[in-house]
C-alpha cells in the first residue's frame, strides 16, 4: 500500500513533488550556510534548533523559488555538494566581515600583557584570548542591530538567480568577487590594527616612559610594574574610546552592506 502512494503521488501532485525534489539542494545550501555564518554557527544555538530553522527556510525557499523536475542526467548528490558549498562561500564572506573586529581584540590582548589569559571558544574548539572573545560578540551584536542578518539573507537569495539549484555550471566569476574577497580578507588586518590603534599608541607610549625610568633609577623593578600598567592602561583607554570605537564598526560593517 505505501509503495502505491509513493509511486502515484508524483502523478497527483506533480507541483508538490517537484517542490519537495527541490528542497534536497535548497536545504543543502541552508546547511552551508549555518555552518559558517557567525550568527548560526554558534555552538549555543542547540542543534536541534538549528535544523529546525534550515527546514522552515528551506520550505519558504521553495514557495519562493519554486524549482522545477531536476533535469535528466543531473546528480543530486554532485547538486547537493554544489549548493553546500555555494551556502558555506557566503557565510565565510560574512564571517571574514566579523573576524576583522576579533583580530583587533586579539591585538588588544597581547599589548596589554595578558596574551596567555585564554578561554575555550566552544564554537571553534579552540583557545582564543579574553579580549578576542569580548570583541567578537561587540562586532556580532553590532552586525545584528544594524542589519547584518538582512545583507546576509539578501544575498543568500540573490545566489539563487545567479547559481540555480541544479546548475552544474558554477559561475565562480560572478559568485565569487575576486577584488571583494580580497578587500574584507585583507581589511582583516588593517581594521584589527584600526581598532587596537589607541591601546597600541598609549601602552607604546607607556613602554618608552618605564624605559626611561629603568635608566635613571635601576633599581626600579619596571618589569614587575608593566605586568600592572599594561591592563589598567589599556582598559581605561577602551573605556574611553568605546563610544567612537561603536561607530568606527558600525561604519566599517555598513561599508559591505553589498554581501553579495
Amino acid at each position: 500500500m505505501l509503495d502505491l502512494i509513493i509511486n502515484e503521488f508524483p502523478k497527483i501532485f506533480p507541483e508538490v513533488n517537484n517542490i519537495l525534489a527541490g528542497g534536497i539542494p535548497i536545504f543543502a545550501r541552508v546547511a552551508g550556510l549555518i555552518r559558517t555564518a557567525p550568527f548560526l554557527q554558534r555552538s549555543e544555538i542547540p542543534m536541534i534548533a538549528k535544523v529546525g530553522f534550515a527546514l522552515i527556510f528551506t520550505i519558504t525557499l521553495s514557495m519562493l523559488i519554486r524549482p522545477e523536475t531536476p533535469p535528466q542526467g543531473v546528480s543530486i548528490i554532485y547538486s547537493v555538494i554544489i549548493n553546500f558549498l555555494c551556502g558555506a562561500l557566503i557565510g565565510f564572506i560574512v564571517n571574514c566581515i566579523v573576524k576583522a573586529i576579533e583580530s583587533g581584540g586579539d591585538m588588544i590582548n597581547m599589548q596589554q600583557g595578558v596574551s596567555s589569559a585564554t578561554i575555550m571558544d566552544p564554537t571553534t574548539s579552540s583557545q582564543i584570548s579574553i579580549m578576542g572573545r569580548i570583541f567578537s560578540l561587540l562586532g556580532l551584536i553590532i552586525f545584528l542591530e544594524i542589519g547584518g542578518a538582512y545583507w546576509t539573507f539578501n544575498a543568500f537569495i540573490r545566489s539563487f538567480e545567479i547559481f540555480p539549484v541544479y546548475s552544474s555550471f558554477v559561475p565562480l566569476d560572478q559568485i565569487v568577487n575576486m577584488p571583494y574577497l580580497v578587500k574584507i580578507t585583507s581589511n582583516v588586518l588593517y581594521i584589527g590594527l584600526q581598532i587596537a590603534s589607541p591601546v597600541l599608541l598609549a601602552t607604546l607610549g607607556q613602554d618608552i616612559i618605564l624605559g626611561i625610568i629603568s635608566k635613571t633609577a635601576p633599581q626600579v623593578n619596571v618589569f614587575q610594574m608593566s605586568f600592572l600598567f599594561k591592563p589598567c592602561m589599556g582598559a581605561a583607554i577602551l573605556v574611553v574610546i568605546m563610544p567612537s570605537l561603536l561607530n568606527v564598526i558600525s561604519d566599517f560593517f555598513m561599508s559591505f552592506a553589498n554581501i553579495f
